[in-house]
């Protein structure tokens, strides 16, 4: 029985987390992992979003402001984020990540490019520009709830 497109691109976005997740909870045993699992989710969407104010994080995610400044906060303790008076409208602050955030998206990313490093040399040519052309679509046309920076 052939499975469905929807079946296996489940199964591949599944991987792709359950190896992130395997890398910080081997980061938790050795200690080196510090951000709980909301921390990271709100890391990863204020990186995604480029460099928003705590307004633009919050309305994205759907919470208070305030919600959004404790959780800003935390990660700015911690070292993942950093805030800067924005130049256009000195009344605001943009929301930068740091090399320390850096160094935890590399759990996620490495293995990206290890898997896209095997379709490349393993699938012919013709069928990597097939699915980059694929994947191009699904990002700027199948997907318009959500902009990245």
């Amino acid at each position: 029985m052939t499975k469905s497109l929807e079946y296996t691109f489940t199964e591949v976005y599944t991987k792709f987390k359950l190896h992130f997740y395997q890398q910080v909870f081997h980061r938790l045993k050795s200690r080196e992992a510090t951000l709980s699992a909301v921390e990271t989710f709100s890391i990863e969407i204020i990186n995604a979003l480029g460099t928003p104010t705590v307004s633009q994080f919050a309305e994205f995610v759907n919470i208070s402001v305030a919600n959004a400044s404790f959780k800003v906060q935390s990660l700015i303790k911690k070292g993942y984020l950093r805030k800067e008076r924005s130049e256009e409208d000195r009344r605001e602050f943009r929301l930068f990540v740091t090399e320390r955030f850096r160094e935890y998206q590399k759990l996620s990313t490495s293995y990206i490019s290890q898997v896209i490093q095997r379709i490349e040399e393993t699938c012919p040519a013709q069928d990597v520009a097939a699915f980059k052309r694929v994947l191009d679509k699904m990002s700027n046309d199948l997907m318009p709830e959500i902009e990245l920076h």
